[in-house]
């Protein structure tokens, strides 16, 4: 097979070593920030594939994730591409102009008003859409647009799952809901809550779980190639997955128990029946359920 040459741009970041910049760029914000552990900064998780075109995702503190827009020919140019663009983020993160003042936060509502062509009385109001907005940027005040938007995630994830739907129903407050997530980290707990809704509706809609993870994958490549910030369109497709896996597991146990029930899956030693090797899929997904009310057909 023919290798094809590197660009300029492509030996021009090799020579710069983009992935010790993006490690080096954060190791001294958390060492300035008094957080000295500074081993495993910066994760690198690259999609198995037989042949290029590579995919690699970089996930930098904080949890913002972003990956290779290129067509790699390499797993090394798929990483150094991530690297590349997470690295571009994060220093554009750091001028003045992306972190929230309240003039910052004036000019972004005033821009929200135009483009829903709402009006200025709703901000004051936190029960509207505009107001929550402004209620959420003032509680971050002091924050960059990068960390706020890993906060984002999670009232963005909520959205979609339709966990915020269902506190409207329960008429909880916007204050109330903002002011709980806010301080909620996006943990294996809560995308195992989220993923245990779906496998609900799964039960209700078969196919759906199948349809929504390939909508979702869809979305995130689409996202990558436009160079975007990548954690919810991932989040999406980690849940899903989760989901999915969990239903597969489940309909394997009711076959496998079916069987046992016909006496298929019994082997006779000893003279005691010794039942067939069954993997209890909780061992690797446990789900941490809890009634959460939410709307089974709502899809955000």
């Amino acid at each position: 097979m023919t290798s094809i040459p590197d660009s300029d741009d492509d030996r021009a970041f090799k020579d710069l070593n983009v992935v010790g910049m993006l490690h080096q760029f954060w190791e001294q914000k958390q060492v300035k920030g008094a957080m000295v552990e500074t081993e495993n900064l910066v994760v690198y998780e690259s999609i198995p594939s037989p042949g290029p075109p590579f995919i690699c995702y970089v996930t930098l503190p904080g949890g913002s994730c972003f990956g290779n827009f290129k067509y790699c020919y390499t797993k090394a140019e798929a990483r150094r591409d991530a690297a590349r663009v997470a690295l571009m983020n994060s220093t554009f993160n750091e001028l003045p102009c992306r972190c929230i003042t309240p003039e910052f936060i004036a000019r972004s509502v005033e821009e929200a008003v135009i483009t829903t062509s709402g009006n200025m009385e709703d901000a004051s109001d936190p029960g509207t859409s505009i107001g929550a907005y402004r209620l959420m940027l003032q509680s971050n005040t002091g924050k960059t647009m990068l960390e706020f938007q890993e906060i984002m995630t999670v009232f963005q994830l909520l959205h979609w799952n339709g966990t915020l739907k269902a506190f409207r129903e329960r008429r909880c407050s916007r204050q109330e809901v903002i002011s709980y997530y806010s301080h909620q980290r996006l943990d294996e707990c809560m995308r195992s809550h989220m993923a245990l809704d779906w496998l609900q509706r799964e039960r209700q809609r078969p196919g759906l779980l199948s349809h929504e993870l390939q909508l979702a994958l869809r979305e995130l490549a689409e996202a990558r190639q436009a160079g975007r910030e990548l954690r919810f369109y991932k989040e999406k497709k980690e849940i899903l997955s989760l989901a999915l896996s969990q239903d597969n597991a489940e309909e394997l146990e009711e076959e496998a128990w079916r069987g046992q029930e016909t006496g298929l899956e019994y082997l006779t030693h000893g003279g005691h029946c010794i039942e067939g090797s069954m993997v209890d899929p909780s061992e690797h997904c446990q789900f941490y359920y809890q009634d959460n009310g939410s709307d089974q057909e709502s899809l955000g």
